[in-house]
């Protein structure tokens, strides 16, 4: 297999991050996208003095525009992404309940969470299936499993569910087009969004990159961590 063309949304930081660079280093042509340009050069230039070379690119998940502008220079520089990493995210709202939450703080989650993601697929889609290999990973979260699923941080929640159930109905969809779609909890990482306490963001990291690495004849349709199985 040539180099693969990888877009990660949300990569300037965290987990998103940690996966640029690890893709990188294993030869990936990686397009680090960040929602503010700033953030996302100066992401690029940590990585540039590791010796590593990415494609640093505004990508605001939320604005049509930016997912159309990415997709047009794609065309011309690469004629296709093999993968895609929606990891985009917003809101981890443990200061709020389901029962007295503030719809606007949900819409906003839901509109980088969900349809952010949805977005960025739809942008790249015929990219993705102009790949030999195409896959789709949306970074989900344990919080979003409805089974045990119990009350706080309903922005994050929800739209995690959301994004979940998006997994699967892409799967069905594309599994004709030989494009594996899953869902990937990382675990709780020690990031600006998990806060203190969690697992090294490398082992998060590699919790996503698993689903990257899959064989053809790998799962599409699931919900994974550390490459087994989590309840839906």
């Amino acid at each position: 297999m040539t180099t693969r063309v990888v877009v990660i949304t949300g990569a300037n930081r965290g987990i998103g991050l940690e996966l640029t660079r690890q893709l990188a280093a294993a030869g990936d042509t990686v397009v680090l996208g960040s929602r503010e340009s700033a953030k996302g050069e100066r992401a690029a230039a940590v990585l540039a003095g590791e010796g590593l070379d990415v494609l640093p690119r505004r990508l605001d998940v939320t604005q049509q525009d930016s997912l159309s502008d990415l997709a047009d220079e794609i065309v011309h520089r690469y004629e296709r992404v093999d993968v895609l990493v929606n990891n985009a995210a917003v809101h981890y709202d443990t200061w709020q309940q389901a029962s007295e939450a503030d719809l606007e703080v949900v819409g906003e989650a839901l509109d980088t969470n969900l349809l952010g993601a949805w977005r960025t697929t739809l942008a790249l889609l015929p990219l993705i299936r102009a790949s030999e290999h195409g896959r789709i990973v949306n970074v989900s979260s344990g919080a979003g499993s409805l089974t045990g699923m119990s009350g706080g941080i309903p922005a994050y929640r929800a739209s995690k569910a959301a994004l979940n159930a998006l997994t699967l109905m892409l799967a069905d969809e594309l599994r004709g087009d030989g494009i594996l779609v899953n869902a990937v909890c990382p675990g709780w990482v020690a990031t600006d969004m998990g806060g203190r306490g969690g697992r090294p963001v490398r082992d998060g990291a590699a919790s996503v990159r698993w689903a990257i690495e899959l064989p053809d004849e790998g799962p599409t349709g699931g919900f994974f961590r550390d490459g087994k199985r989590v309840p839906w």
